[in-house]
């Protein structure tokens, strides 16, 4: 799989601000030696796959902190990033175990699936950890895990209006 079948969202401005090499090369690297690509079975947020919300969210971090020009680790943002919501389920099956702590508890299980299949730093943990921020009441210690959390939040925006308004025109024009 290559990075550059995910990165349609992203216009030629800001791929010019984007070090699409590194991007592409970690990506890579976590699609070989994780389970990274079975995230594109689960949906996310109203028919985003969780792969595809993993790399929006690592390309506004990356475009975030360019854009403020933020001192910052980029591979392990970009990492931590990708890896946020690895947790390798469905979290819209009704049990009762994902109805209630699925929001608290994943990114905790998002970390023990990774460190499953890759060794992490404690930089990447903490930003697959504070990822939830408030909800999950841990503050992000780093600027990496801040920028990822505030991705993340951007990004789930983003996706959420987008496929609501997708349903809509769809329902509109062919139902």
């Amino acid at each position: 799989m290559d990075i550059m079948s995910y990165n349609q969202p992203v216009k030629l401005k800001t791929q010019s601000k984007i070090d699409l090499e590194m991007f592409s090369q970690t990506f890579n690297q976590l699609c070989k030696n994780t389970r990274l690509l079975q995230t594109r079975a689960y949906t996310h947020h109203f028919g985003t796959s969780l792969l595809r919300h993993s790399v929006n969210v690592a390309y506004v971090s990356v475009f975030i902190s360019k854009l403020l020009r933020l001192n910052i680790d980029y591979l392990q943002l970009i990492r931590g990033a990708l890896l946020h919501d690895y947790y390798l389920y469905d979290c819209h099956e009704k049990t009762e175990e994902h109805k209630k702590h699925h929001l608290r508890r994943h990114p905790s299980k998002a970390v023990i699936a990774a460190q499953e299949d890759i060794s992490l730093t404690k930089k990447e943990i903490d930003i697959i950890l504070k990822h939830m921020f408030p909800i999950t009441f841990s503050i992000p210690k780093s600027k990496e895990s801040l920028v990822v959390c505030l991705s993340d939040k951007i990004c789930s925006i983003y996706e959420l209006f987008t496929n609501i308004y997708k349903r809509f025109f769809y329902k509109l024009l062919f139902v």
